[in-house]
């Protein structure tokens, strides 16, 4: 079986991630593969940011659990030490889809690497917080912004989870 559909079929989302940072090297090759998803028009409207500080990602990990209306002890991150939290222009009609995509191949990248994944929802509720658009400001970042997802990264703690099966009825053929 061709590799990337092997990686299709295979990947799952990972609930529970060990403490351990994985290489540098390998969460670029993740990011880089974000850059290189299918977008509208061409326009690379979807930005990522890369956060491996613990202290800033803890921060977005009880900012996600307050807006998620959880107890503030749980983590939303599941202990993943990586966040990729992507961002897609306001103004760009396919900014959802474009980041979609982005996510995707962030997390079949990750798989391919050995590595855990999972997208948490609620990217977008931070990025409308004032504290969120000013960490835009000081990273360069200009505009308006939307968060579409966070990509969790990091080593899978425990076995890996099976496949469920898949349902029936699901595709359609017109020959």
């Amino acid at each position: 079986m061709n590799e990337i559909i092997k990686s299709m079929k295979e990947r799952r989302s990972i609930r529970k991630f060990k403490p351990d940072m994985p290489p540098k090297a390998d969460i670029e090759q993740i990011v880089e593969a974000g850059l290189y998803s299918a977008n509208g028009r061409g326009k690379q409207a979807v930005i990522t940011l890369a956060v491996t500080q613990k202290e800033l990602r803890d921060k977005i990990a009880s900012d996600n659990c307050a807006i998620g209306g959880w107890n503030a002890e749980f983590d939303p991150f599941y202990g993943a030490p990586v966040i990729l939290m992507v961002l897609a222009q306001k103004d760009c009609p396919t900014c959802v889809y474009d980041g979609s995509l982005v996510m995707g191949n962030m997390m079949l990248a990750a798989h391919s690497l050995g590595l855990g994944s999972i997208w948490i929802h609620r990217a977008k509720e931070e990025s409308e917080r004032e504290d969120y658009k000013q960490l835009l400001k000081s990273l360069g970042v200009e505009g308006e912004w939307e968060g579409i997802g966070h990509c969790a990264v990091g080593y899978v703690e425990g076995d890996y989870p099976p496949a469920p099966s898949r349902k029936d009825n699901r595709v359609f053929w017109i020959e």
